[in-house]
């Protein structure tokens, strides 16, 4: 942002914003170009905005129900109903009447990733929190027009000047419903609409190919219907407790020890013999800068990539000298330790980057296994129930190298590891050309606007 801004007392919104984050120059350039339309308040374009119910719930939450969407599940366009997905029961679910959602309806993250408006595509119970506001646009408003504004560069500086001032970024209702967009017709909405809608298709399939990856390997090992739960007690000799160094009953659940045994029952060998293990380095919050080299944390990790969610910076010169032995290469695989544990990733192209502490460096030294195949056994029941064993116990969440580099991993024969790894690579194909898609749709929206037409 600019140092200053010099704006006159005519333009001042009443006595409401006072602030000069509020005046920032490229905010009143955007202002000015929004101008050209007609335009609209969101509140005249919506039918309901609510906030999800915003007491605890924590009491209501089981294993099983009914999905309750946090700010986490709210991407741009995308609405996550697997990944940190909590559940509340449905009799408390059914009480719970503005925080129903429905197909057609757009999420807005109003804390956290804020800012983030999601399209509702899926018919089946699901619940908001209270981070969330919940848009229901009028009949003549496409929601995927919608989203893709409120993604939009015009649309994120409205959002971002109306919850700056605080501590943490939160956006309310009030400010949010005197976001200005631009009245267009129908035409140009279902233009916009298709592309976002195309974008979400390529997502599901994205999807679709990583679970059919995921189902084939355990149906190869026998462990599709594996049962995880958990037994009332377990029997365990003196010999293997003080072999780990454990006493608590966690680890020595069957679950793990019958996981192990169908494990090695497949040619399996240990995540040290296949790769070598290079950690990453803590540089301290006070070197994170707005913009430079990207600091990949485990909260940038994913089982499909690295995204920007948070993301954080550092300067150039930090940069080259970390580089040499902290830049992650073509190939390798990237698996987390602390905090949300054994999120695999291939690194599918080079990265001006440096990796944190979290995060360990896996290159592979065997040619048995195909680097796809070995990170979708990391993310599978086969990696996460290891490193749920290993780090149980602790307040957070620590997967120690020596333990993740004696984690088993089965060696399916090569031509099913090529099967497994092809399906993969389709899915991340997939999810790239969703990704182009919907940010054409958002870029669609700004070239309307900065050309003052449709």
């Amino acid at each position: 942002m600019s140092a200053h801004a010099i704006i006159q007392k005519s333009q001042l919104e009443g006595a409401t914003r006072l602030d000069a984050e509020y005046y920032q120059p490229e905010f009143l350039v955007s202002v000015s170009n929004l101008r050209k339309f007609e335009l609209q308040l969101l509140e005249e374009m919506t039918s309901k905005m609510e906030v999800g119910f915003v007491s605890s719930m924590a009491s209501h939450f089981c294993d099983s129900g009914v999905p309750l969407l946090r700010t986490q599940n709210v991407g741009e366009f995308v609405t996550d109903f697997e990944n940190g997905i909590v559940y509340i029961d449905e009799e408390f679910h059914k009480k719970l009447e503005k925080s129903q959602v429905y197909p057609g309806y757009v999420l807005l993250a109003r804390s956290g990733s804020i800012g983030n408006a999601s399209v509702v595509t899926k018919n089946h119970p699901v619940a908001n929190s209270a981070d969330i506001i919940l848009i229901e646009p009028k009949e003549n408003v496409l929601p995927e027009y919608l989203a893709a504004f409120l993604n939009s560069r015009y649309g994120r500086f409205q959002i971002e000047r109306g919850s700056s001032g605080g501590l943490q970024g939160h956006m309310n209702l009030f400010s949010l419903e005197k976001i200005m967009l631009p009245f267009v017709s129908l035409d140009t909405q279902q233009r916009i609409s298709m592309i976002v809608l195309q974008g979400l298709d390529e997502f599901e399939n994205s999807r679709s190919l990583y679970q059919k990856a995921d189902s084939l390997l355990l149906e190869e090992l026998g462990l599709e219907d594996f049962d995880k739960r958990e037994n009332l007690f377990s029997i365990t000799n003196l010999s293997e407790v003080q072999a780990v160094h454990r006493i608590d009953a966690e680890y020595f659940q069957v679950k793990y020890e019958k996981l192990i045994e169908i494990i090695k029952q497949n040619n399996a060998k240990k995540l040290g013999d296949l790769a070598s293990m290079k950690k990453g380095v803590e540089v301290g919050a006070e070197e994170y800068r707005e913009e430079g080299k990207v600091f990949i944390r485990v909260s940038s990790m994913t089982k499909f990539g690295i995204v920007k969610s948070d993301q954080k910076y550092l300067s150039d010169k930090l940069y080259e000298s970390l580089k040499n032995d902290f830049e992650p290469k073509k190939g390798e695989i990237l698996l987390t330790k602390d905090a949300t544990l054994g999120v695999a990733c291939v690194l599918n192209e080079d990265i001006q980057g440096i990796i944190s502490g979290g995060t360990l460096r896996l290159k592979l030294e065997n040619e048995e296994v195909e680097s796809e195949y070995l990170a979708l056994c990391l993310n599978s029941i086969i990696g996460q129930m290891q490193a749920e064993r290993d780090a149980g116990g602790s307040i957070i969440a620590h997967w120690k190298p020596e333990q993740i580099k004696n984690v088993v991993i089965p060696i399916l024969p090569k031509k099913i590891q090529e099967e497994i790894a092809s399906l993969v690579q389709r899915s991340h194909e997939a999810r790239k050309k969703s990704k182009q898609l919907l940010e054409e749709a958002k870029r669609k929206v700004e070239e309307m606007i900065e050309k003052g037409g449709e």
